[in-house]
């Protein structure tokens, strides 16, 4: 009999990869299913990738710890990936208290549940680069210091170190991957790169003229969902649990992004973006500059996608999806 899994967020960008990578794996995997009124429409990327029906979807919720334990009970995962978040930055603002109780205190009723419940799974918890926020050096490590820059970030950061207290306290084999921008044709419309993406496609086929944008000189450390969801699996198959970064040791600014995305289809992204200060955040991350020396070295893992390779595949997505609307 192969694994069992339980993915949380099992309907995000990295759900649906980490799905996929699973059952090619062999594994029997179920997913953390959130009803909500867009219960119609939430497991568009499952379907994309062609693997919602082998998906054994479960009705329960971050925020309620009484579905998380008796879906331990029911399943008896011999992993748990959360993956599960309130995970737009911005609305974190808007909403500090949910991605608070979600993000955060989320983290901690997985934990409890796992402990409860099958304390002999590997557990996976997905920190962020968010976390070192306004940065403590140039290239961010495992022992770079933290400094969180909004409310998404600090929900992050104690949920990664619950994920460290269960692991030290209770014996939980608990790994936290800290993930650096990871992007896909699966990111959501709502984030900057798929933001820019549709909207050079957009511009292309003469839907819309101008591209609005905040800060295009933020730097990110951009890869692909595909290679990183793969670094989270190999955290699991190691003898002892561990916290990681997962990055490619590159930067580029959001404007960079867009000339790539825009030159993809021949266009000069100068002609195209404006910048509206209603997308600006209310205290900026800078520059993220991602260190994977470990997870190169202990996990044997290296980026395969380069940012011009994700780019193209995100650009030419949009197209296939806005094709047939123009």
């Amino acid at each position: 009999m192969g694994k069992k899994a339980l993915v949380t967020g099992v309907t995000g960008q990295d759900g649906a990869y980490l799905s996929r990578l699973l059952l090619e794996k062999g594994y029997e995997v179920h997913g953390l299913f959130r009803r909500s009124a867009s219960a119609d429409v939430i497991g568009a990327r499952l379907r994309w990738l062609g693997i919602i029906d082998d998906i054994n979807l479960q009705d329960g919720n971050l925020t309620d710890l009484a579905s998380l334990i008796r879906i331990m009970r029911d399943v008896k995962p011999d992993e748990v990936y959360n993956l599960g978040a309130q995970s737009f930055v911005k609305s974190s603002w808007q909403q500090p208290l949910l991605t608070g109780q979600v993000t955060g205190i989320g983290v901690a009723n997985v934990l409890e549940a796992v402990r409860l419940e099958c304390p002999e799974a590997r557990f996976y918890q997905a920190s962020s680069s968010e976390m070192y926020g306004l940065i403590q050096e140039p290239q961010q490590n495992e022992k770079t210091p933290f400094y969180p820059r909004s409310p998404y970030a600090v929900a992050k950061l104690y949920g990664h170190w619950m994920t460290v207290n269960y692991r030290e306290s209770f014996s939980l084999h608990a790994s936290s991957g800290i993930l650096f921008n990871h992007e896909s044709p699966l990111r959501g419309i709502e984030f900057v790169t798929r933001k820019i993406t549709d909207g050079v496609v957009r511009i292309k086929l003469g839907m819309q003229d101008k591209l609005a944008l905040g800060n295009l000189d933020a730097k990110r450390d951009w890869g692909h969902a595909r290679d990183y969801v793969e670094a989270m699996w190999l955290m699991l198959q190691q003898e002892t649990p561990d916290d990681y970064v997962v990055a490619t040791g590159q930067t580029v600014s959001v404007r960079d992004f867009c000339r790539l995305a825009f030159s993809h289809v021949g266009l000069n992204f100068e002609d195209h973006v404006t910048v509206d200060p209603r997308f600006m955040r209310p205290a900026e991350v800078d520059v993220l500059l991602g260190d994977p020396s470990k997870a190169k070295e202990k996990l044997g893992w290296t980026p395969k996608t380069t940012l011009d390779q994700l780019v193209a595949e995100m650009v030419e997505a949009d197209l296939g999806r806005l094709s047939t609307q123009s």
